[in-house]
């Protein structure tokens, strides 16, 4: 399975979205590069988007810290230690306490973290699909990023996003492309009339009623999306929260998304999971990380979590990257003609 070097997926789960993310409480490419990972999925090669949170939507090539060499395992860091990267732990927890975390994009991790890709590729194949519609709808689209993507729009596109300043970063970017964007909540009824869309898609959506997306398809048409899976990222969950319940690592199952839509009346066409390999590679990439996707560990600040962050700090000076695992599916469903 190919890895991203580059920081689009690292995870994403992927552009961070809004508020309650209690559904995962315990829920490559590089993580700077890409798309379809779990940052963000937008954290290519070097870590698709990542979850690409690793998952971000880019692709690069490197292990190196763009200020310190993130690649080798080095010497402990002790309480202000400089670990594996040279450098303190204060000073890389600064530095992406600091980072911004508006919309989707993962270049931050450049170097610093990585995951692998989906083998998909879900942006090559929302555009293959986009192309061939006439009316689209991209639900929970984050600042718009992957659709921006696509070559080609239908004469009508639509994107949706909750979140207000995903929603400006979305606008500015869409826009100019012909698609409209509307602020929509993501727990509220989709605000368009019946069979409105011949293409609905989404990428990473929080939650996905079932019900809306079979009301505003039109006969034939094709619901087509990339979701986190079961327990993504748990090892790094759990290394902060303690073992979650059976309940929570199971909430995301493909199947139990294949029963609902066949409850709505789709056809699934297309069902295919996949666990792939995630690395940080210093401490600042999983503070960056837990602010950025903010769902992984809900209350997450540098104060609270500082004895985690210290240890693990000192665990990846002394063994090397912190290893964990996004999990993923691909999901394509149909509704069938009057």
């Amino acid at each position: 399975m190919p890895v991203e070097t580059g920081v689009q997926t690292l995870f994403l789960a992927t552009g961070v979205r809004h508020p309650d993310y209690s559904w995962i409480r315990g829920h490559g490419r590089n993580l700077a590069a890409g798309t379809d990972n779990e940052m963000g999925s937008r954290l290519r090669t070097p870590v698709e988007r990542i979850s690409a949170m690793t998952t971000s939507r880019a692709g690069r090539t490197s292990h190196t810290s763009r200020t310190g060499g993130a690649g080798g395992a080095g010497g402990t860091g002790g309480a202000g230690g400089t670990g594996h990267t040279g450098r303190t732990f204060e000073d890389l927890v600064a530095e992406a306490a600091a980072a911004s975390v508006d919309g989707w994009d993962f270049s931050w991790f450049e170097g610093r973290a990585t995951e692998e890709r989906p083998p998909w590729g879900y942006a090559r194949a929302m555009g293959e699909r986009l192309a061939g519609a006439s009316a689209a709808l991209d639900i929970q689209t984050g600042g718009g990023e992957v659709l921006a993507c696509a070559p080609e729009l239908p004469p009508l596109t639509v994107a949706t996003e909750g979140w207000p300043p995903n929603v400006a970063k979305a606008t500015a970017l869409l826009h100019p492309r012909g698609a409209v964007v509307v602020a929509s909540p993501e727990d509220a009824p989709l605000p368009f009339a019946d069979a409105a869309f011949d293409l609905v898609t989404s990428r990473h959506p929080v939650r996905t009623y079932w019900d809306e997306i079979a009301r505003v398809l039109r006969p034939g048409g094709t619901y087509f999306s990339q979701q986190v899976g079961p327990a993504s990222a748990y090892e790094l969950v759990e290394y902060f929260l303690g073992p979650q319940p059976e309940e929570n690592r199971t909430a995301r199952d493909p199947e139990r998304a294949r029963t609902a839509a066949r409850k709505a009346g789709l056809t699934v066409t297309d069902l295919r999971p996949v666990r792939l390999r995630m690395e940080f590679h210093d401490i600042g990439a999983v503070v960056h990380f837990l602010r950025k996707v903010i769902w992984m560990v809900p209350d997450f600040t540098v104060e609270a979590y500082e004895p985690q962050l210290r240890s693990l700090h000192e665990k990846i000076g002394s063994e090397g990257p912190f290893l964990a695992h996004s999990t993923r599916f691909l999901i394509e469903a149909r509704k069938p003609q009057a």
